[in-house]
C-alpha cells in the first residue's frame, strides 16, 4: 500500500508540473545509478516533475533494461550493444558518448512495479507534450489500454488541452479509465454514455470487460450501450460483406469480360482463357523484375508499364491460337473445348519450364499499399483500385463496341454472321481480332490479379469456372449482363460464406445458377440475332 501511495503522489506531481522544465533532470537520472527500487521510484517521480519531455527516451530505456551507469564516474547512459562492447548514448540529448567494454558499465536494475510507474509517468509526459501529434497518440494509447492509474494524468492533461480534436480524444480516454476506477456512479454512467457514443469493437470490448464488476444500478445503462453498439456493428458487418462482395465481383468481372466477348461472338468454349490471365500476371512479374534490376525508381509505374505489355503479349498469343487451332473448329463446340483445354495444359507447362512451379513475387506499388477506414469499413487500396480499374475497362469496352467501326463489325457478326459476311465484313478477321481482344483483356485482368493473388502456373484455374458462371448467368456475349452477373455472384458468395463456408457457398451458388438457367436459358440479358437462330 505504501508503494502505491508513493506512486500516486509522484504521478500527480508529474502531471501538475508545468511543461517547461523546472530543474535539470540530468542529476536525477545519474542518481539512479546507486538507487534501490524504492529510491528509484521516488527519482522517477522527480524526473517527471521537471516536465522535461527529453527524459522520455531515458525512462523508456530504463523500462526496457537498457539504462547503464559507467563505473568510473557513475554517470548514467543508454547503452546499445556493439559487438563485444557497448555504445553509450547521452540519455537527454541522444548524442553518442563513445564505446566502452561491457565490463566498464553496470545495468541499472528494474522490476515490474517500476515499469508500471515508468509507463504511467511517460503517459503523463506525452499527454503534456507541446507536440500535438504526440498528445493525440498518447490519448489513443490510453483509450486502447485504459487504467485507473492513468485517470489523474488524463484529467490534468485535459484541463490544459486547447486543441479540439485532442481534447475530444482525451475525454474519451478519461471515460474508459473512469469505468475501471472507484469513481462515483454518476461519473461512471456518464462514462458509459461517452463510450457508447464511440461505437466500434474496442468500445464493445471495454463495456463487456467491466460488465461483471460494475455496480448493479448501472447494468441497465451498460446493456443499453452494448445493444446499441452491437446493432451498429451488425450494420457495418453487412456493409463490409457488400464491399467484399463488390471487390470479388470486380475480380470476376475482369476475369470474365474477355470470355464474354469471345463466347458471345464466336461461340467458342475457351478453356485456355484462365491461362491468358496467368500470362498477364507473369508479364507483370517480368516487367517488375526488369525494373528492379535496371530502373528501381520507376517501380511505382510498373503496373502502368505492365498493362500494355500484358495486353500485347496475351493478345498475340490469343491471335496465334485462333489462327492456328480454333478457326478449323467453328461450329464444333465440344472439339473447341477439348482443343483449348489441351492448349491450356501446354501453356501451363511452358510457364513451369521457364519460371518454375513456385509462386513468383509481384510487389504492390506504394499507391496500392495499405488501407483506410471509412466509418466501420476497412478498405484496402489495392482492392479499391481494382474495382475502379474493372469499371474503367468495362466503360472502355462499351465505347469500343458502340462507337468504333470495329465494334460495329463485331456486333454485326454477333447478330447475324451470314448477313455480315454478305455485306463485306471479313468475318474470319473479326473472329481473330475478337479472340485477340478477349485474350488481351484477360491479360490485363492478370495484371490486376497479380496484386491480390499468388502468381503461379495455376493462377488461371482459380477463375475459369467462375468466369463461365458469370458469362452464362449474365447472358452470353452481353457486357451489361457480365457486369451485373459478376457483381451479383460476388456479393452472394460473400453473404453465403460466413454461414455455410467457402466451399459449400460456391456449391450453393452453382446450384442456384443451374436452377436459374432452367427458367431463363439465355441468362439475365439475352442477345438477339445469331444466338436465337442457333
Amino acid at each position: 500500500m505504501l508503494i502505491r501511495l508513493f506512486s500516486l503522489i509522484f504521478l500527480i506531481l508529474s502531471v501538475a508540473a508545468p511543461v517547461q522544465a523546472q530543474s535539470d533532470p540530468k542529476p536525477l537520472i545519474d542518481a539512479l545509478a546507486k538507487a534501490d527500487f524504492n529510491e528509484a521510484e521516488k527519482l522517477i517521480g522527480q524526473i517527471a516533475a521537471t516536465g522535461d519531455t527529453r527524459v522520455v527516451p531515458a525512462l523508456g530505456a530504463f523500462a526496457e533494461g537498457d539504462l547503464y551507469f559507467r563505473k568510473s564516474d557513475n554517470l548514467v547512459f543508454i547503452a546499445k550493444a556493439a559487438g563485444s562492447s557497448f555504445e553509450l548514448i547521452d540519455p537527454l540529448t541522444g548524442a553518442s558518448a563513445g564505446t566502452v567494454p561491457k565490463s566498464a558499465v553496470t545495468k541499472i536494475r528494474v522490476n515490474n512495479n517500476l515499469r508500471r510507474v515508468i509507463r504511467s509517468v511517460m503517459g503523463g509526459l506525452t499527454l503534456l507534450s507541446p507536440d500535438r501529434a504526440v498528445r493525440l497518440q498518447a490519448a489513443d494509447a490510453v483509450l486502447r489500454s485504459p487504467s485507473p492509474e492513468n485517470l489523474e494524468l488524463v484529467e490534468a492533461a485535459l484541463a490544459k488541452e486547447t486543441d479540439g480534436e485532442v481534447k475530444a480524444r482525451m475525454e474519451e480516454a478519461r471515460a474508459v479509465s473512469v469505468l475501471s476506477s472507484n469513481r462515483s456512479v454518476d461519473e461512471k454512467r456518464a462514462a458509459i454514455e461517452t463510450i457508447g457514443s464511440l461505437g466500434g469493437r474496442n468500445a464493445l470490448g471495454i463495456l463487456n470487460s467491466v460488465s461483471g464488476s460494475i455496480d448493479a444500478s448501472l447494468k441497465g445503462d451498460l446493456n443499453t450501450a452494448i445493444s446499441s453498439i452491437e446493432s451498429e456493428l451488425q450494420l457495418w458487418d453487412m456493409a463490409q460483406n457488400v464491399w467484399y462482395g463488390l471487390s470479388l465481383g470486380s475480380v470476376l468481372l475482369l476475369a470474365a469480360i474477355g470470355l464474354a466477348i469471345t463466347f458471345g461472338v464466336m461461340g467458342i468454349i475457351n478453356m485456355a482463357h484462365g491461362e491468358m490471365v496467368m500470362l498477364g500476371a507473369y508479364s507483370t512479374f517480368v516487367v517488375q523484375d526488369m525494373i528492379r534490376s535496371n530502373a528501381p525508381g520507376l517501380f511505382d509505374w510498373s503496373l502502368a508499364i505492365a498493362l500494355p505489355v500484358a495486353f500485347l503479349v496475351t493478345g498475340a498469343v490469343g491471335f496465334v491460337i485462333e489462327r492456328g487451332v480454333i478457326r478449323f473448329l467453328y461450329g464444333r463446340p465440344l472439339e473447341t473445348l477439348l482443343a483449348t483445354w489441351g492448349v491450356s495444359l501446354i501453356l501451363q507447362q511452358a510457364i513451369r519450364s521457364i519460371f518454375g512451379p513456385t509462386n513468383q513475387e509481384v510487389g504492390n506499388p506504394s499507391w496500392m499499399s495499405g488501407s483506410f477506414a471509412l466509418g466501420g469499413l476497412t478498405i484496402t487500396w489495392n482492392r479499391l483500385w481494382i474495382v475502379v480499374f474493372s469499371l474503367s475497362i468495362f466503360v472502355a469496352l462499351l465505347v469500343v463496341m458502340k462507337k468504333s467501326a470495329y465494334g460495329l463489325s463485331m456486333r454485326a457478326v454477333t447478330q447475324n454472321r451470314r448477313m455480315a459476311s454478305s455485306m463485306g465484313i471479313r468475318t474470319p478477321w473479326v473472329d481473330a481480332l475478337t479472340f485477340a481482344l478477349g485474350s488481351g483483356i484477360a491479360g490485363i485482368a492478370g495484371v490486376a490479379l497479380s496484386q491480390i493473388d499468388n502468381v503461379s502456373p495455376n493462377l488461371g484455374q482459380s477463375y475459369i469456372i467462375d468466369s463461365f458462371m458469370v458469362v452464362v448467368f449474365g447472358g452470353v456475349g452481353n457486357l451489361w449482363g457480365t457486369l451485373v452477373g459478376g457483381l451479383s455472384l460476388g456479393v452472394l458468395n460473400k453473404f453465403l460464406e460466413p454461414s455455410v463456408g467457402a466451399v459449400l457457398g460456391k456449391i450453393l451458388v452453382l446450384v442456384l445458377i443451374i436452377l436459374f438457367i432452367q427458367k431463363r436459358p439465355r441468362g439475365l440479358f439475352a442477345l438477339k440475332g445469331r444466338a436465337v437462330e442457333a
